[in-house]
């Protein structure tokens, strides 16, 4: 194992025993994705040259596996690779026309393919095919990128690497970046890499290993003199600081009471998610005198212009922010003014052929004091975007301690942007879930309906924030979520509804993690039987805490945080067959539940001019995995009705007019219908979850 200062040499020879070529380059790619400082989420690409067997001559030849299309080294495995056959890929050299033709080269490409593999190439894919080297490596290292970005990028290429690494100026990915490169390896006998002006780095080994080390000594080698200037100007970085970082709890209160408000306004065309950072290295450029100047110098890496745009919002602010209105008010004009600004660089920069406008709101906004906020079209989009703009602000702190940063000239920007290539890579994305980019708060999700409903509506794209009491249950139901759907789909929140202080914690947890809330659901619940004589008063208050007060809670709260968004929302209240038709020696809880209906009726007429939706299901017996029905409510039941508690299944089904059981994922489909579009015009509505039963009819 080598010893590194700046990186860290993750390689196993033990793991890697018994690996084939394409196996090794795998295990390379995933070691060298897991490191954000060498190349982010998506972005980068590697390769090998193998002879393999052809399936229909049963030939040896020689194939280049090589990241394809869409995929991410951290997380890629064989089919998320591209395998092409050298031969044809070196056919396409002697008809290749020169940089006015390089997009038709594309078309070539699925004629290369080896074994039919499915997964689409990558526009880097000339840049591997190319270069005579067996094991090829493509990263966006932030200590790369700097010097890429440097107006003294050729210079310092030779101060750190002399010889062994050239530089090239910058060339948009393609047929022809791949014949430069070509051109230089042969020119260049034993050179170890080469440089790409506002790009990158690619290097290249015989072996596997070789080439990840090779990676890991030209980035170290470059940190290494990085972080000999930045000692050297200390506290000069970014021209020193400008504002101080308000305290911690302020910072989140602040970001809290924007964000709803934020949200809505960026969310105008389609909605979004946001990702909240104030890491120390986020609030150090936020703060700094050189912000200003250094964001509308753009994104350092092309490969960001997507997620980020070709430039972030920052949001000067002439004096101390008091609250979360006074903030908003600075960010509002802020997001104004640069859908005014974006649309004026696309006009500038429009040429026949550019993909349509797409939205004009800024995906990061930097707030002095506070931090930096970001939007994808989901959670982990939007942290994605926050990481790529992480590594920008790392990479304008390497460049500007010896030089200048620089940016890309604005057309080529636009043209990056807006390249006809990408645009068709974003029509290649899967089709949207039906809840996709919608929040979901619900309560008494550690068991029984609320879980259920949880999991469904994250399987239709749901970012779910799960509550319950029971920390440990709601814990185990977001676990559950982000292992079917993925990471930071789910959030997990103990709190107790009767607590007014625990609720809007809560809400501010939910706030700070996606930006806002579109759907609450009320479900939390617990039951006793009794008639009005026999409940105490004691009984009386801890059901009417859980099923009157805490509903009208979450209720506040949840409406407060629709109506800053501005861009409606829905209620579902879990309510019960009690509502309508009670049962015997059940007063409190049928009244109780009684009472949720006519909440949620007053919502519905209130919030409606709001574009608020409110409905309610009323579900009855439903046995299957409820906390209520596994304790003590069970057994008065079956008492009441002079049934054993094992009887109680058969019970319920025989006595609704459909015979059947009522399960939790009965309950989650009339919830999703209601959240849904499809139920986009019924508010004030109960859906029965029954199995029928006629004194519950609605009238």
């Amino acid at each position: 194992m080598k010893t590194y200062r700046f990186v860290n040499d993750l390689w196993d020879d033990k793991k890697t025993a018994g690996f084939d070529e394409t196996d090794l380059l795998i295990y390379r790619s995933n070691l060298l994705g897991s490191d954000c400082r060498i190349t982010n989420t998506g972005g980068g690409n590697t390769s090998v040259k193998v002879m393999e067997k052809d399936p229909v001559s049963g030939k040896d030849v020689e194939v280049l596996w090589v990241k394809g299309s869409g995929g991410d080294l951290r997380t890629g495995k064989r089919e998320h690779f591209a395998s092409l056959y050298m031969d044809r890929l070196n056919a396409l050299i002697p008809i290749y026309r020169k940089r006015k033709h390089e997009d038709v080269m594309l078309g070539y490409y699925p004629h290369c393919v080896f074994d039919l593999n499915p997964r689409a190439c990558s526009i880097d894919t000339p840049l591997h095919a190319y270069v005579g080297e067996k094991h090829v490596d493509h990263t966006h290292t932030d200590a790369i990128i700097a010097i890429a970005v440097s107006d003294r990028g050729p210079e310092i290429t030779r101060e750190i690497f002399g010889d062994s690494v050239l530089w090239t100026d910058w060339q948009r990915p393609g047929f022809d970046l791949g014949m430069k490169l070509k051109s230089l390896y042969d020119d260049n006998p034993g050179i170890a890499g080469i440089v790409l002006g506002s790009h990158g780095l690619i290097n290249w080994a015989p072996t596997a290993k070789e080439c990840y080390y090779l990676t890991l000594d030209i980035i170290e080698k470059a940190e290494r003199y990085w972080h000999k200037k930045i000692s050297e100007k200390k506290a000069s970085i970014f021209g020193g600081k400008r504002y101080k970082s308000l305290p911690l709890r302020k910072r989140k209160q602040l970001a809290a009471g924007i964000l709803p408000g934020l949200r809505g306004l960026v969310s105008e065309k389609q909605r979004m998610i946001a990702d909240f950072d104030d890491s120390p290295e986020v609030l150090e450029f936020v703060n700094s005198v050189n912000a200003p100047e250094l964001v509308r110098s753009g994104t350092a890496c092309a490969d960001h212009y997507l997620r980020t745009k070709v430039e972030p919002l920052y949001v000067p602010l002439d004096k101390e922010v008091a609250n979360a209105g006074a903030l908003l008010s600075f960010v509002r004009k802020g997001v104004m003014n640069y859908r005014k600004r974006y649309v004026s660089y696309y006009k500038r920069n429009y040429s026949s052929g550019s993909a349509a406008i797409r939205d004009v709101n800024p995906t990061v906004i930097l707030i002095p004091t506070i931090g930096m906020i970001t939007f994808g079209k989901d959670k982990q989009n939007a942290r994605i975007t926050g990481e790529f703009y992480n590594r920008t602000i790392q990479v304008m702190k390497r460049a500007t301690s010896n030089g200048a940063y620089t940016r890309l000239p604005e057309k080529e920007a636009f043209n990056i942007e807006y390249w006809s290539l990408e645009e068709a890579k974003l029509k290649r994305m899967p089709p949207e879930g039906e809840l996709a980019r919608k929040v979901v708060f619900i309560t008494g999700a550690a068991s029984g309906i609320g879980k259920v409903t949880a999991k469904r509506l994250a399987e239709e794209g749901a970012h779910v924030v799960v509550t319950d009491i029971n920390e440990k249950g709601v814990r185990d139901t977001a676990k559950e979520i982000e292992k079917e759907t993925g990471d930071g789909c789910a959030l997990a929140i103990k709190a107790d509804i009767t607590d007014a202080n625990a609720v809007a914690k809560a809400f501010e947890s939910a706030i700070l993690m996606y930006g806002g809330v579109d759907i609450v659901i009320s479900n939390a619940g617990i039951a006793s039987r009794g008639t009005v004589i026999e409940t105490t008063p004691e009984d009386y208050r801890r059901l009417s805490d859980v099923i009157m007060k805490g509903p009208f809670l979450i209720s506040h709260y949840g409406a407060d945080v629709m109506k800053q968004q501005g861009v409606g929302g829905s209620f579902i209240f879990v309510a019960s067959k009690n509502a309508v038709a009670t049962s015997t020696n059940c007063a409190i809880f049928s009244a109780a539940k009684s009472y949720q209906l006519h909440l949620m009726r007053s919502i519905a007429s209130d919030l409606g001019k709001y574009s608020i939706r409110s409905n309610a299901i009323n579900p009855d017996a439903v046995l299957e995995g409820s906390s209520i029905w596994n304790g003590e409510w069970r057994r008065e039941t079956a008492k009441v009705l002079g049934i054993s508690p094992g009887k109680l299944e058969e019970h319920y089904r025989n006595r609704n007019l459909l015979k059947m059981n009522i399960y939790p994922e009965d309950c989650a489909e009339a919830i999703l219908f209601l959240v849904s579009s499809r139920a986009g015009k019924t508010t004030g509505s109960v859906i029965p979850v029954d199995g029928g039963m006629p004194q519950a009819f609605l009238r």
